[in-house]
């Protein structure tokens, strides 16, 4: 058994080559927003462009992979304006960053809503969260469907 170059490793970011701890610190730095380009992320580290593009796709910090905790919520929501704003307001005010949102065309007034969302930084427990999207104007049902990593 050799090396596997299609294998994943966790190694101490220390022991990494500078050019690839460049890289993880430029696309930082444009995940964050705090430059536009990859030009000005390259300088800001001091990288060359083809260093980064030779490694961008294959280095992801773990804690990005691990921390990650995503749940389904299922919601069927009146036919009218402002209550899906309502939803995903109450999200992100507990700290939920949604994922994908999928929504039937509406039947009777009412709208099948199906959310991917991540709890990694809530500040409360999913069941609350539950809870009070079912108590918010406009919300028939609001239920977890699915939680996984």
């Amino acid at each position: 058994m050799g090396f596997e170059a299609d294998a994943y490793y966790l190694v101490k970011g220390e022991l990494l080559p500078e050019a690839i701890q460049k890289t993880v610190e430029a696309k930082q730095l444009l995940a964050k927003g705090e430059v536009r380009t990859v030009q000005e992320a390259v300088e800001r580290v001091g990288l060359s462009r083809s260093s980064f593009y030779k490694y961008k796709d294959g280095i992801f910090p773990f804690n990005a992979m691990v921390k990650s905790k995503i749940v389904t919520i299922s919601l069927a929501l009146e036919h009218r304006s402002g209550v899906l704003s309502q939803v995903l307001r109450h999200l992100a005010d507990h700290g939920g960053n949604v994922l994908t949102i999928h929504q039937t065309i509406p039947l009777q007034g009412v709208a099948n809503v199906t959310m991917s969302v991540d709890t990694v930084y809530l500040n409360t427990d999913v069941t609350r969260l539950i809870d009070g999207l079912q108590e918010l104007d406009g919300v028939s049902r609001a239920m977890l469907v699915g939680s996984g990593e």
